[in-house]
Order: C-alpha cells, then sequence, then structure tokens
C-alpha cells in the first residue's frame, strides 16, 4: 500500500474549531501518502487519556506516519509523561511528523553507523526540546489566566466558568441513549471525567 498516515487534530475546547488543521489531509494526500484514519479531538492537550488519542494509539500499525499541526497537539504533558506517550508512538514501530520542524526520520532510515547515530540523538533533542516548549507554553498560560481571574475576583467581576450547554446536552442524550461513558466522552469530543460529571449531577436533579 506504500506510505501510509494517521493525522490527528485537536483543540482545547468545544469553542475552537479544527478547520484549519484539515490541511494536513491534502498536505499528506501531495506527498504521496495513503490516510489510514483522521482523529478530531476537542481536549486539553495537557491530558494523557484523551478518547480519539488512545484510539490512534491503539490502531497504530508498524511503518505507520503520526501526523500533528504541531507538537503541542499531541502532547502539552510535563516531559516524563510526554516522553512516554512518545515512546508508547515509537513501540509500535510508528513515525511522528510535525510539518515546519525539521523530521528527520527519513534519513536516519536511509543512514548507517555513526551517522545514523548522530541523526538519531538529534531528532530525540528536537523532540525533548518541543514537548518542553509545548508544556511551558501551557503552564504560562495558565499562570495568566489564574492571575487573570484573581485580579477579576478583586474587582468583583469573577464569575466562574460558564458551563458548555451544548457540550453538556450532548453528553446527556448519548448517556440516555446507553452509550457507554468511553464512547461517550468519544463522540462527545471530551474526557470521561467529564462525561462522568455531567452525567452525575442530571442524574442528582431528577
Amino acid at each position: 500500500m506504500g506510505k501510509i498516515a494517521r493525522i490527528y487534530m485537536r483543540v482545547s475546547d468545544e469553542s475552537q474549531s479544527l478547520e484549519r488543521q484539515e490541511r494536513l489531509i491534502t498536505d499528506a494526500q501531495e506527498a504521496g501518502y495513503y490516510i489510514a484514519a483522521i482523529y478530531r479531538e476537542k481536549a486539553s492537550g495537557a491530558r494523557a487519556d484523551r478518547p480519539e488519542l488512545q484510539r490512534m494509539i491503539s490502531d497504530l500499525q508498524s511503518g505507520d506516519l503520526v501526523i500533528a499541526e504541531r507538537i503541542d497537539r499531541i502532547s502539552r504533558l510535563p516531559l516524563p509523561q510526554a516522553q512516554a506517550l512518545i515512546d508508547v508512538i515509537h513501540a509500535k514501530g510508528a513515525r511522528l511528523s510535525i510539518p515546519g520542524i525539521l523530521d528527520f526520520s527519513d534519513l536516519v532510515a536511509e543512514s548507517e553507523g555513526i551517522t545514523k547515530i548522530v541523526l538519531e540523538s538529534v531528532q530525540e533533542m528536537l523532540l525533548k526540546l518541543a514537548l518542553q516548549m509545548a508544556r511551558d507554553d501551557y503552564e504560562e498560560r495558565r499562570r495568566r489566566q489564574l492571575e487573570g481571574i484573581s485580579l477579576a475576583k478583586k474587582k468583583g467581576l469573577f464569575t466562574g466558568r460558564r458551563p458548555d450547554k451544548v457540550l453538556h446536552e450532548r453528553i446527556r442524550t448519548l448517556r440516555s441513549a446507553n452509550f457507554s461513558i468511553a464512547e461517550t466522552a468519544r463522540i462527545a469530543g471530551c474526557s470521561e471525567a467529564s462525561v462522568k460529571r455531567v452525567w452525575s449531577k442530571h442524574k442528582n436533579s431528577h
């Protein structure tokens, strides 16, 4: 079948659009890849239990190329956890490609001896650096968000996070139709914890 790719797209919440990342499909096809599957997710990159991410990992076959827009689409986890996630992908025999970041994968495959060792070391260093930068960016955003909330509270302007009514209704509908917690989380594009919380509140209100 030739070159096979799996495309992972992610944004943090329901209000954001995945449309910009759709270009990855065309880019991969133009590069000669067969698209085995596309995984679209609306969940925080600081979570490892994202349903579509886990489904992708489960689907991976040796030789697959995982394509994402940026490394932070794959992970905003602390470096040890991020590295463990990447190790799982590599253990499946798959490679990771982030457009715009130099990817030595093809060169590594074609190289031998000292050259191969050097290229693998450089690739690993670049990957770790990108993963750490993604986490640092997440923590900086969180810090600024908390500072904003603190300031708003002092001014009496903060009323708490508004519930996502569309997402909550979707969860209630799916669970009422006897979809499992895991299935509901995957279809709704949220975490299983969110499904449990919304469904519990729904049951307690009846």
